[in-house]
């Protein structure tokens, strides 16, 4: 099958923020006295910040008074990071590079608030390669829920069925796949392998470099 768009999710995808995100998110819980628990982390990983912020104040209520508090100074932690600590994923510049050189319509499709998507695009120097950047902030539902996805490809013209999703959690995989696309899965690693999708999509790679080999090597897009 060719495809006639390309949508990237940006966490853990393009960007290696996944472990920064991590640090932060560590930082603000323990410094209140509790322990950051992976059971607790793996409920909050693909999801829109205020449903991560809702899940934080259930869980550590000293951590704000309010979810929509905990989110706040989470995002003023991230934006006040150091530039050098937000870096792109390896093979993310070649591919997005190669999908502007292609004229391939693509979008990021992002559970990250429009601010931290700024940012990121910023420092990473995107800008102009990825000009169409959506947020799960502006629609009804987070991933997994297919929202954003649909909101994507209906931003840039195209049919969900024509367009090719690239995602590393659970909850960005099963977004794009309701809304009707093929996904591309790649794990992040940090947190996952490809031995936990393998229930859930059977198009898995291990990095971005061997996305990018699939896209020439069968002619993926028309």
């Amino acid at each position: 099958m060719k495809f006639a768009a390309l949508i990237f999710d940006m966490d853990g995808l393009l960007v290696d923020s996944e472990p920064v995100w991590h640090e932060v998110e560590t930082e603000m819980i323990e410094s209140c006295g509790y322990t950051y628990t992976d059971e607790v982390r793996e409920l909050t990983i693909g999801v829109r910040v205020d449903e991560f912020a809702a899940i934080i104040h259930r869980h550590y209520p000293k951590v704000a008074a309010t979810p929509a508090a905990v989110a706040e100074t989470l995002l003023q932690r991230i934006i006040s990071l150091p530039r050098a600590k937000i870096k792109a994923r390896p093979g993310a510049d070649a591919i997005i590079r190669y999908a502007a050189e292609n004229n391939i319509p693509r979008a990021i499709a992002s559970s990250s608030t429009q601010a931290v998507i700024e940012h990121f695009i910023g420092i990473l120097g995107w800008d102009d390669l990825l000009p169409q950047r959506y947020s799960a902030q502006f629609v009804a539902r987070g991933k997994p829920a297919p929202d954003i996805y649909l909101h994507a490809a209906a931003q840039i013209g195209i049919a969900p069925p024509l367009c090719l999703a690239l995602e590393d959690s659970r909850a960005g995989t099963q977004a794009a796949l309701q809304a009707g696309m093929t996904c591309f899965t790649v794990p992040d690693l940090s947190h996952s392998s490809l031995s936990d999708f393998e229930d859930l999509n059977p198009h898995l790679f291990e990095s971005l470099h061997s996305v990018l080999d699939a896209f020439k090597t069968r002619g993926l897009f028309a």
